[in-house]
């Protein structure tokens, strides 16, 4: 049975669109994991989903841990 949260979680996931800065958020993340290269962070319109399963094999991480890494950089990129 699935709680509130991880309703709230695969909503997200489901749904989650790149920021508007990904030029700057896939340069932090590229100093943050370095096993990511410019290939692996290129985004095309409309391939978020190709963007994000090449990650996930990258980093050896699921969807929802992807995820919240793409939004951690977009937080640091803000500041």
């Amino acid at each position: 049975m699935e709680t509130t949260e991880s309703k709230t979680q695969s909503k997200n996931a489901s749904s989650f669109k790149i920021g508007r800065n990904w030029s700057t958020q896939s340069k932090n993340l590229r100093k943050s994991y370095s096993q990511l290269s410019e290939s692996d962070l290129k985004l095309e319109p409309g391939k978020e989903e190709e963007l994000l399963s090449r990650m996930e094999t990258k980093l050896d991480k699921n969807r929802e841990e992807v995820i919240s890494i793409i939004q951690n950089s977009e937080e640091q990129s803000v500041l």
